[in-house]
């Protein structure tokens, strides 16, 4: 079952330069899809598109339509902050905001207007058990966010985003700046993760990709060269460009 259908989608930045052309993809509910390609190949730029990020960039033009159970998210009437809480997103450097730990992760639900100490107290309990950081920092919630390492705030931003349950979870090389054990928890959540949510990540390597992912898309100077199953990308590619790329040729 598709949880995103993706169809024509162009998008043009004000400077001219066009960062996606003519895009289809479908990406599968449950599972986690690896967005590879180099840098500058439009991963970035298709990751925000998907929860409408891209309205803070200077874009010039947006074509297509992104479907998301059917919605299109590209609708300028869609309620752009309820399609945030449905599509989280976490960025390559951890961004932890200068609160403590729990604050960091009930944030988003006092901002809602959720008030109640229970809930936010199951809600944070909930979301640090999925980030796999629990036992790390229970007995420490109200410590600074800053206080802890790198890796453990990047899996505190991971929990700050699964707080608001959201239906999908875009990552944007989450683990690039993080150490091998951090790698490998973030890693190990996301294959957890996909059994009650969507997945889309670009990692920061292919590496990664064959590690975690169940589908995979290679982007190629904005045009998305091939999509299928890891399994076919990585071993038998029909792409001679997907092939290149993967055999480390270019990249």
């Amino acid at each position: 079952m598709d949880k995103i259908i993706v169809e024509n989608l162009s998008i043009t930045y004000s400077d001219g330069v066009e960062s996606l052309f003519d895009i289809n993809l479908r990406i599968p509910i449950h599972q986690i899809t690896a967005l590879i390609g180099p840098s500058g190949g439009g991963k970035s730029t298709f990751l925000r598109a998907l929860n409408r990020l891209n309205d803070l960039a200077d874009v010039a033009a947006i074509t297509g339509k992104v479907l998301i159970d059917g919605i299109d998210v590209l609708d300028p009437a869609l309620d752009v902050i309820a399609l945030r809480r449905k599509v989280g997103i976490v960025f390559s450097r951890p961004l932890p905001l200068p609160l403590s730990i729990y604050q960091n992760v009930s944030y988003g639900l006092e901002l809602m207007g959720e008030k109640r100490k229970t809930v936010l107290d199951h809600a944070v309990e909930r979301a640090l058990r999925l980030s796999d950081l629990w036992e790390e920092v229970k007995n420490r919630l109200n410590d600074p966010a800053n206080s802890i390492s790198g890796g453990q705030q990047q899996r505190l931003c991971l929990a700050r985003t699964l707080a608001l349950q959201p239906e999908i979870i875009l990552l944007d090389e989450p683990t690039s700046a993080l150490d091998p054990v951090s790698t490998a928890k973030i890693e190990s959540s996301l294959i957890e993760l996909k059994k009650d949510y969507t997945v889309i990540i670009a990692p920061h390597n292919t590496q990664q990709a064959g590690r975690i992912a169940d589908y995979v898309a290679f982007f190629l100077q904005g045009k998305l060269i091939e999509f299928s199953s890891a399994d076919e990308i990585f071993t038998r590619p029909k792409d001679e460009k997907t092939q290149d790329y993967i055999s480390g040729k270019f990249g």
